[in-house]
């Protein structure tokens, strides 16, 4: 009968005694460029997820402002075109979507004036930007963005428009 050879079968070029008798792993050198490595890469990925995550916030607060913006025309058109009936009570009363307790963890609708003709709307987002969409007798619609907190929230620096 045929002896096999003791080596290994998925090594075929390497025998079992030998093998094990082998102190061979990575240096010390080899698993700090790794490390050093993997550090880099979160290093430049971290911030990347950030600015994400607050462009989504920001998208979050404009949608909201958006919607605000519909329910006042909508409630104006319920009240034979006069926008005095819009409030922040009201808006959130014909739209529940729209959130008018002020928290720290999501957008919310901070501020709504109205007159017979025009009204305004401002919403806060999480990171302090407030974002304005005003409508003027004349029908010109106009939105504004304030950033008091961080100073670089809106496109234009510390103010101006989206």
């Amino acid at each position: 009968m045929l002896q096999h050879s003791r080596r290994s079968r998925f090594f075929p070029g390497t025998p079992h005694p030998r093998r094990l008798g082998r102190e061979d792993g990575f240096s010390l050198i080899e698993l700090l460029v790794v490390i050093l490595v993997i550090g880099i890469l979160c290093a430049i990925a971290i911030p990347a997820f950030l600015s994400q995550q607050a462009k989504a916030q920001d998208a979050s607060a404009k949608e909201m402002a958006r919607t605000a913006e519909t329910t006042a025309e909508s409630i104006s058109t319920e009240h034979s075109g006069n926008y005095q009936q819009v409030s922040a009570e009201a808006l959130h009363e014909a739209e529940p979507s729209i959130r008018i307790a002020a928290t720290s963890t999501a957008a919310y609708l901070s501020n709504a004036t109205s007159t017979e003709s025009s009204y305004s709307v401002t919403v806060k987002a999480v990171d302090g930007d407030e974002l304005t969409i005003t409508k003027n007798a004349n029908g010109e619609i106009a939105r504004s963005c304030a950033s008091p907190v961080l100073k670089s929230g809106c496109s234009e620096g510390a103010s101006g428009s989206w």
